[in-house]
């Protein structure tokens, strides 16, 4: 089967191997048979061991849904009565957290910290030690909309220290940057089947800690879908998710696996990260900018500026990429113009510099001046 090739250089979904599109055309299952129930038992130890994760302290939990299902889950489910969460909030990701507790009326603290910087430990450290009643501490490791690595195992030691449990949004980080989720002092982290394994979308999945799940079974009630012990409990009992599973997803997501696995932990983040470098040499050859400082970058995101051009267009440029198989995607960041380049998906170097070849002819269609153009204050 020929199937076209797209280069997607957005923050996930990511690009596919042709063998994990193809794995999704199998003969239809009912997923409640016990064949399909015996995928997702596999499927589950093995997105676990992603993290190194003891299967005797630590399991994972699969549900229907986007990445922001995981942090719904997690925060309306894992608070127990009279306690509250403490959100490291520098980033869109990490407001949304935010925005969760607030819908939810979680009692929450919203510690924000500007957004091109990491967080300040002390504070979080005084912010822990004023606040007895903090149960959960929440942030999220790659700042996908500017491309900002958190400090999460500092952040995952002062909760520990405070008796608080340490939830990470890994969404845009699992599977490319190696995770150890007891040696960085995680309760809970959580993903998408679309980022870093590289499969399709509609599959999300938290890895937890397996007595703090049961120790959730007493806790406040807040949602019927997306209760973590619920999924968890039905799982054990019988195999299966609660409701529905997305069924060619899961197939697709089986291979991504087999082929993360046959890469290897260490080579894939090596290759994420040549592309990451390739994106900033690249980037550099014509002139533009940072948002964020190389030495917190992610190595996965790079936020570029917009440059000063009165021609500057960035739907024209999308376009001209995208009519030629490349996708850049706008930044998330308010009042900011900038646009972003991401390293994730099964892509390599070869396809970057096919990219630049497109996107500088994308500027030069535009009459946009080579090396672009920034004024002297602008970052």
């Amino acid at each position: 089967m020929k199937i076209k090739r797209n280069v997607l250089l957005n923050p996930g979904p990511s690009t596919t191997t042709d063998t994990v599109k193809l794995a999704q055309i199998v003969p239809d299952i009912c997923p409640r048979e016990k064949e399909f129930a015996g995928l997702m038992k596999g499927l589950r130890e093995d997105i676990t061991k992603i993290v190194h994760g003891d299967p005797n302290k630590f399991t994972t939990v699969l549900f229907c849904g986007s990445g922001t299902i995981n942090i719904d889950v997690c925060l309306n489910s894992l608070l127990p009565e009279g306690k509250k969460v403490l959100v490291v909030d520098n980033g869109a990701y990490s407001t949304r957290a935010v925005h969760i507790c607030e819908y939810y009326n979680l009692p929450h603290i919203d510690l924000k910290f500007p957004i091109n910087q990491r967080p300040n430990l002390e504070v979080i450290e005084e912010t822990l030690k004023n606040n007895k009643d903090i149960y959960i501490v929440h942030t999220t490791h790659n700042e996908t909309g500017t491309g900002l690595l958190n400090p999460i195992k500092e952040i995952g030691a002062l909760a520990h220290k405070y008796g608080a449990i340490f939830t990470v949004d890994t969404t845009s980080s699992l599977a490319m940057i190696p995770i150890d989720i007891e040696k960085d002092n995680i309760d809970f982290c959580m993903a998408s089947a679309q980022k870093g394994i590289t499969a399709m979308t509609g599959l999300s999945f938290i890895i937890g800690n397996v007595n703090e799940i049961k120790k959730s079974k007493d806790y406040p009630k807040r949602s019927y879908y997306c209760n973590l012990y619920r999924q968890y409990d039905y799982f054990e009992k019988t195999g299966e998710m609660n409701f529905t599973p997305p069924v060619q997803t899961i197939y697709a997501t089986i291979q991504a696996l087999k082929e993360y696995y046959q890469e290897g932990e260490r080579a894939k983040w090596e290759r994420h990260t040549r592309v990451f470098n390739a994106l900033h040499e690249g980037l550099d050859r014509l002139g533009f900018k940072d948002y964020i400082p190389r030495d917190i970058q992610s190595g996965l995101v790079v936020a570029a500026l917009y440059p000063d051009d009165d021609n500057w267009d960035f739907i024209k440029i999308h376009d001209y990429c995208y009519e030629r198989g490349f996708t850049i995607y706008p930044g998330k960041v308010e009042n900011k113009g900038m646009f972003r380049l991401c390293a994730l998906g099964a892509i390599d170097v070869a396809d970057i510099e096919a990219f630049f070849v497109i996107f500088e002819e994308a500027l030069r269609k535009n009459n946009i001046r080579i090396p672009v153009l920034y004024k002297e204050t602008k970052r």
